[in-house]
């Protein structure tokens, strides 16, 4: 069987012009596994009557500024899962559409006595657009736990902490658990996975994936068909074959994951090393090349051989059956309309910094939106206490911080990035995912990094010219919100000390003048 990618190509075959196409199944780009539900069930009597089907939305593609290898990942990947499929027997049809609606209201139209299955979305858009276009929508295994379970788990409880409902997850899976009891004595063993980055450490070399014609295929039509795309083109950070994305978990497993705990929220500057000891497995994961059991039982598989400590392998399992999961749950229990939320009124525009690194002196800024320019990837501490810190400090508008987001990071999906960003980054939903703002000065950047060696601003000064903006607009952001957050017990210590300022006007106009220099692209 061939891959089809024009409607012309599926009308001149065979079981098309004999009407023998009874079953169409679609596959989204974030459920690219072989053994999901939608496709273990389907291949056991695949044939000619039965087709899987691929669209590639040019309305998506070209709707904002996406980062170049985001979309080549996505594409590509897709592009050798179908490749893949047909060399299985599948009959394939991979269609560029213009959009979603269009492709399957003719291909409904083309077969309208075929059932249409697809395998339950991650976003609210893309279910939406099944419902209307009639498909049978079939549970998605491609987690560990369903919107349900979760939904089920929350009931009645207060408060949705991420830790209760990982203990939760570990007593349900049986996941590092000694009878009723966490192995190693403690749930959680965080509070040894806190070391900034150490000096002159050794970082394994990392992990290269060739380039084949598929994929330089996807990297010349994506310059050609959309040249304002951002960011630097794909090296070889990245696979897009199930096969890569093995290869990437085995190298995680053998060469960082003793390591992985203890400097798990370090951030050195990306020319030392950009990948630290990070497994990373987000991009697969997201999309479906690995799945996440598969993923937990490597990782128990190899902590079990004796040399890899606790610390390590419980954080690495927090990432994969907490916080993941809880972020999923999280996504659909809230509702469409969370991404709209805007607790704090916050309404500046996005700032020239995030699109272009030298619209900055700040030293932190500059590399890791360097590094993202660069691969499209830092890991979840700068993300949070650098990219999300300076939006939520600044009081930038949370949607237009989430597109920026969602649009820059190759691991990016809605279901990923609206929690991660509303509820944890900007504090948008008051506190109804995280019971406080992640805000931090220029202490905690200067204590988790070493990007302040050298910066032109002073961590530990909160006014006069070389004061650190991190640190200004931390204690402005206390000072701006006071009413607030006073009312809350994690953070009204801190706004307390506000009274012991004894430069608080002084703070306040260097404040303001680094938010007009910030929107303006001159600090």
């Amino acid at each position: 069987m061939a891959l089809m990618e024009t409607l012309d190509e599926l009308e001149s075959s065979t079981p098309f012009q004999s009407g023998a196409i009874k079953e169409v199944r679609f596959v989204a780009f974030d459920q690219i596994n072989r053994d999901s539900h939608l496709l273990a069930s389907f291949s056991e009597s695949a044939g000619e009557e039965k087709l899987v089907l691929f669209i590639e939305s040019k309305e998506i593609l070209a709707r904002r500024s996406w980062h170049i290898q985001r979309l080549f990942f996505l594409i590509s990947s897709a592009r050798h899962f179908a490749e893949q499929l047909v060399s299985q027997g599948f009959h394939v049809l991979y269609l560029r559409a213009n959009s979603f609606d269009e492709g399957f209201a003719t291909l409904h139209n083309s077969l309208p006595a075929a059932r249409f299955i697809s395998m339950a979305p991650t976003s609210f858009s893309l279910r939406k657009t099944l419902e209307s276009a009639n498909f049978e929508i079939i549970v998605n295994d491609l987690f560990l736990t369903t919107p349900q379970e979760f939904e089920d788990w929350a009931s009645g409880k207060k408060s949705l902490l991420m830790e209760n409902f990982y203990r939760w997850q570990r007593k349900r899976l049986g996941i590092l658990m000694d009878g009723e009891k966490p192995l190693g004595g403690e749930w959680n063993f965080d509070h040894e996975n806190r070391l900034g980055p150490p000096k002159n450490h050794h970082y394994p070399p990392y992990l290269n994936h060739s380039r084949d014609e598929i994929d330089q295929k996807v990297i010349v039509q994506l310059r050609k068909d959309f040249p304002s795309l951002w960011g630097e083109d794909p090296d070889q950070s990245w696979a897009t074959t199930r096969d890569g994305a093995l290869g990437q978990m085995q190298y995680f497993f053998e060469h960082h994951f003793a390591q992985f705990g203890p400097y798990e929220d370090a951030m050195p500057r990306a020319e030392e090393s950009w990948q630290v000891h990070h497994s990373l497995l987000s991009p697969y994961l997201n999309n479906g090349l690995l799945h996440p059991r598969e993923v937990v039982t490597a990782a128990i598989e190899r902590f079990e051989r004796g040399d890899i400590p606790i610390a390590s392998c419980e954080g690495f399992i927090r990432q994969v059956i907490g916080w993941r999961e809880y972020v999923y749950g999280i996504y659909w229990l809230f509702g469409e309309e969370y991404r709209e939320s805007n607790h704090l009124g916050a309404s500046r525009k996005l700032l020239p910094l995030y699109r272009d690194p030298e619209a900055t002196e700040m030293a932190c800024m500059k590399d890791v939106v360097t590094a993202v320019a660069e691969r499209a990837w830092v890991h979840h501490i700068p993300r949070l206490m650098i990219l999300s810190n300076l939006a939520l400090l600044t009081g930038i508008r949370p949607s237009e911080f989430l597109d920026w987001m969602s649009e820059v990071f190759i691991d990016a999906f809605d279901w990923v990035m609206v929690p991660n960003v509303i509820g944890m980054g900007v504090h948008a939903d008051g506190g109804a995912m995280m019971t406080k703002p992640y805000a931090a000065g220029g202490a905690y950047i200067s204590r988790m990094s070493n990007f302040c060696n050298g910066c032109v601003f002073d961590p530990k000064k909160r006014s006069g010219e070389d004061a650190c903006p991190f640190t200004t607009l931390y204690w402005d952001f206390l000072d701006r919100h006071r009413e607030e957050f006073l009312k809350n017990h994690r953070i009204s210590q801190q706004v307390r000390g506000l009274d012991r300022l004894s430069d608080l006007d002084q703070l306040r106009e260097r404040a303001q003048e680094v938010l007009t220099r910030l929107s303006a692209g001159t600090l």
